[in-house]
């Protein structure tokens, strides 16, 4: 999956068509001058001009960006260019990268289910252009979105276990799946119950792929990531509205997956493993029920105030594994709580972690890579919402706490690993509407900046 055009980023051998980058108002001098002005180009965010050639061909490209020139705006010209091989002008060298990754992003499309697949423009880069390593993140972001893109009944527990087998061989990763009623026997008691009640062959499942663990000298990563492939909500069954999109609940192991295929192909200097709880959170006769009080792997219990609050549970468990690691940095992707758009919408995922050095890499490495993140308490005064009469805590905060976005992580925060620093994103994993180089559809949230924060903490030359 998330194969990009092996040819989407080419080094630069002459007859790529230019795009000059034009900023608002900026003249276009030459003999293209007119033609701009013709045609009402004045370099406004977003506005491409073909230039025409006396064979009925084209010459190049004329692209607006603004007031200013912002890498990622390239993001939409690989949909509004036509098929063909194209070259940038008009950017300063340090923005090349930038502006080649920012390409490769906007050439996703998900066309899996078209008989007539688009094929993409591609762009001519230079030298001073590591393409390969660009096209890498590029293509993890890609599977991030394919995957929550596909519809569940082609992207069940199954089809994730494939995905994480084929990542963990490329890499020469080891990968242990528990399926099925062997996850009681192997103590993950609430993946189980939010699970069992799918079809066999969509039975749930625990992956975790290893990672360079015999090197001791070096520190370990563990990645976690919620898996839901599809979330009627339970018994607490959600609306038309609420369902529609709920494919997209396994965003958080897409981005887990996808962010451990960086680091092992970056061969960052680590030792890593990724743990993916995948599950279909369905309705049959042994669903799991409101007022159910189930075990979890850390030995607490858990009373079921609502079975829309499922993906907590699997955390809690794969967390619980986590730990067990002994890691040194955790960090955990979940499309988790609605409260979390509510808090700051679809485009900003809120940030947990009480690791103040964490947290300032990682908002560094956003802004470094225009990926956003953003800070939200693990507030203490709210931890009382969890609490239960009659078991250890409750997957369903107290009304009054209001802040379902923070109680899910404080949630969470009782089952994370210890030994280290941890953070957990609260992930929406969808563009709810259709903007220039980014459809609507499943999108990488928080992804590229951990990779970025990763790759400064253990730099691979180290």
């Amino acid at each position: 999956m998330s194969a990009l055009h092996p040819d989407l980023l080419t080094p630069d051998a002459g007859g790529a068509l230019p795009v000059r980058i034009v900023r608002k108002d900026e003249p276009v001098e030459g003999v293209w001058g007119a033609w701009a002005r013709s045609n009402d180009f004045t370099g406004k965010a977003g506005q491409l001009l073909l230039l025409p050639c006396s064979d009925d061909g084209l010459s190049g490209a004329l692209f607006g960006v603004g007031e200013a020139f912002d890498p990622m705006s390239v993001r939409a010209l690989s949909a509004k260019l036509p098929e063909g091989l194209w070259r940038l002008e008009g950017i300063e060298d340090e923005d090349a990268a930038a502006a080649a990754l920012a390409f490769a992003l906007g050439a996703y499309r998900f066309d899996r289910y078209k008989t007539r697949p688009a094929s993409p423009a591609r762009l001519a880069v230079g030298s001073d252009v590591d393409a390969a390593a660009v096209l890498r993140i590029a293509a993890a972001c890609a599977l991030v979105r394919e995957m929550v893109d596909t519809p569940a009944a082609d992207m069940g527990p199954l089809q994730i276990e494939s995905i994480a087998r084929e990542i963990a061989e490329a890499s020469g990763a080891a990968v242990t799946v528990t399926t099925g009623d062997a996850l009681m026997e192997e103590n993950y008691p609430a993946v189980h119950a939010v699970g069992r009640a799918a079809a066999p062959h969509r039975a749930p499942r625990v992956i975790e792929i290893g990672w360079n663990l015999d090197r001791t000298d070096r520190p370990l990563v563990a990645l976690v990531g919620k898996g839901v492939v599809f979330d009627t909500g339970g018994l607490n069954i959600k609306g038309g509205a609420g369902m529609r999109n709920m494919k997209k609940d396994m965003g958080g192991s897409a981005h887990a997956l996808a962010l451990g295929r960086l680091v092992m192909q970056a061969d960052l200097p680590v030792r890593l493993v990724v743990l993916v709880a995948a599950v279909e959170n369905a309705i049959a006769a042994d669903a799991f029920r409101p007022g159910d009080i189930l075990s979890s792997r850390k030995g607490l219990t858990i009373e079921i105030g609502n079975t829309d609050a499922e993906g907590r549970l699997i955390l809690a468990d794969i967390l619980t594994r986590a730990g067990e690691h002994a890691p040194d940095l955790t960090l955990d992707f979940a499309t988790l709580t609605g409260a979390a758009r509510i808090a700051l919408g679809p485009e900003l995922p809120p940030l947990y972690s009480e690791d103040e050095a964490l947290v300032a890499d990682l908002l560094e490495a956003s802004r470094a890579v225009g990926d956003p993140l953003w800070p939200m308490p693990l507030w203490p005064g709210y931890r009382a919402a969890l609490d239960s009469e009659v078991a250890d805590l409750r997957n369903d905060s107290a009304a009054w706490a209001q802040a379902g976005s923070v109680t899910a992580a404080l949630f969470l925060q009782k089952f994370a690993p210890t030994t280290g620093a941890w953070a957990h994103m609260d992930i929406f994993a969808w563009n709810p509407r259709a903007q220039p180089g980014r459809p609507e559809g499943g999108e990488a949230q928080g992804l590229r900046a951990c990779f970025e924060m990763l790759s400064r903490r253990f730099p691979a030359s180290a």
